[in-house]
């Protein structure tokens, strides 16, 4: 028997994981490339969690993820079973990466090119080149630490952090420092202080509740390059279930799981759809606070109610998905509409915690890119606001900000856009809530902010149920897809240890 996670156990046992996201198809395949006995219960009818598609009138329409960052996180689990990207997908570059839209005449488009961006840097604010330069350098550094050093450690405690590296590299991580103070040492004019912020508010917390950790999210978005795996982002999805099938994986849809019956402080059973499965260790992916409150009993809990109620999640976001039988000039794949103010929005967002006044929203439109996603002449719109959790969302409120958008959509572009919409679906809070269990609707699971990060994120490792480990967003490393699928890598990891100590 091998004495780490990188050999193959003697014995197989049988792990169930509950959820088929990135985290939960990750795990499960390395589990299985170590000779586990894995099923994957997935409650709704297709795989892949948000990462989900569907297609209506030959559009093809990617459900969540759209932004493809962080690629080498994406070419080190596909080498774990000797794969490359190019085995699944053609991956291509944007150029320009993304556009930032301030007013109807001004728009920034974001070369792929780093030297063109300091350039474009330059021409807005004098001497920003070079900050810009240094200040994506900082990035590279804590991205390169963060990604050796940190982001795979399982966060059970600050032990795993004392090293005389990790010590030496800490105060240029920046932990301590906010990302609001820490850009405004670079930058001044507020166009260039959006472009730099807008991750922390799409996936993270207020900037200035954010570590400065967190511009190594700067150093990917703008010196790595943002790319598009051709066919959509279900692709990816495909991928990783075409390697979890491969290892030996078994797929269950259509799964709800019910209960999780425990004997001597460990889960013997999981049940779903009226069926007992016998089970060794289970890795719950899908929505943490979920499992917790709806499939174990208080005394098996790790966290209370109290304890979720006083997190700062991510945002939930408003998405309309729409087939329009025409071509739109103006728009670029990725579009970010930072038209209205960014401070008020986020404000809106993680303080008052109500409908935006004066919303920011991205498009996305993937048929500027890839042919295969709309019918000819045809354009792919996903439009998506982001909003607090835990808001109600009637017909009538999304009815009444799918106007507003497509006003400030028609402006912009000088095209009519509402009149040629073909195909047009809503998804918000109450639909992450039914279709994933999500807390209050959160679509991007907790905030990076200081006190959840790293060992302050709720712990992989259950602390009552010593064979239930958790992946995926409210857990480490954090929200996003390669924080998800290296969650999934380390939950396999602390599962495989566990079964050769208790073998």
């Amino acid at each position: 028997m091998q004495n780490n996670a990188s050999g193959i156990l003697s014995k197989s046992s049988n792990v169930t994981v509950i959820g088929s996201g990135f985290a939960g198809m990750a795990a499960s395949a390395i589990l299985a490339l170590h000779g586990q006995q894995v099923t994957v219960l997935e409650k709704n009818m297709e795989t892949g969690g948000r990462a989900r598609t569907f297609s209506e009138g030959g559009f093809t329409f990617d459900m969540g993820p759209s932004w493809y960052w962080m690629p080498d996180v994406y070419d080190s689990f596909y080498d774990l079973f000797g794969k490359t990207t190019a085995d699944f997908y053609e991956l291509k570059q944007l150029d320009p990466g993304f556009a930032v839209i301030f007013g109807e005449n001004e728009v920034m488009d974001i070369p792929a090119d780093f030297d063109g961006i300091c350039t474009l840097f330059e021409a807005i604010e004098s001497g920003s080149a070079q900050r810009l330069r240094k200040f994506i350098a900082e990035g590279e550094f804590k991205y390169l630490v963060g990604m050796q050093d940190m982001v795979y450690k399982p966060g059970h405690s600050a032990t795993e952090f004392f090293s005389f590296k990790l010590f030496r590299d800490a105060l240029r991580l920046q932990l301590f420092t906010s990302f609001s103070k820490h850009v405004r040492r670079y930058f001044k004019d507020p166009r260039l202080l959006a472009l730099i912020e807008f991750p922390v508010l799409f996936l993270g917390a207020m900037p200035k509740d954010t570590p400065a950790l967190y511009s190594l999210m700067n150093f990917s978005g703008l010196k790595q390059g943002t790319f598009y795996p051709m066919g959509g982002f279900g692709k990816v999805a495909t991928a990783f279930r075409t390697i979890a099938e491969n290892a030996g994986v078994n797929f269950v849809t259509s799964q709800n799981v019910d209960k999780l019956e425990i004997e001597a402080g460990h889960i013997t059973r999981v049940y779903s759809a009226g069926r007992a499965t016998r089970v060794d260790a289970v890795v719950g992916s899908a929505d943490y606070q979920h499992i917790e409150s709806s499939l174990l009993e208080p005394a098996y809990r790790s966290y209370p109610d109290s304890y979720w109620q006083s997190r700062t999640f991510a945002p939930s976001c408003l998405i309309f998905y729409l087939g329009i039988n025409k071509k739109i000039a103006a728009l670029q794949h990725h579009n970010l509409f930072f038209d209205e103010d960014f401070e008020q929005h986020a404000i809106e967002i993680y303080k008052t915690k109500k409908w935006p006044a004066k919303p920011l929203f991205y498009v996305c439109c993937p048929s500027k890119t890839d042919p295969s996603v709309a019918p000819e002449g045809s354009e792919n719109l996903f439009i998506l606001m982001p909003i607090a959790i835990d808001l109600d969302d009637p017909e009538e409120i999304r009815e009444k900000y799918y106007n507003t958008l497509i006003d400030r959509l028609e402006r912009f572009t000088k095209a009519s856009i509402r009149d040629h919409v073909v195909y047009k679906k809503s998804y918000s809070v109450s639909d992450f809530i039914v279709d994933y269990n999500a807390y209050k609707g959160n679509a991007y699971g907790l905030a990076n902010t200081l006190m959840q990060t790293a060992i302050f994120k709720p712990k992989l490792k259950s602390k009552k149920v010593g064979n239930l480990f958790y992946a995926g967003q409210l857990t480490v490393p954090g929200p996003g897809v390669p924080p998800s699928i290296i969650s999934g890598r380390i939950a396999a990891n602390e599962v495989l240890k566990f079964l050769k100590d208790k073998s």
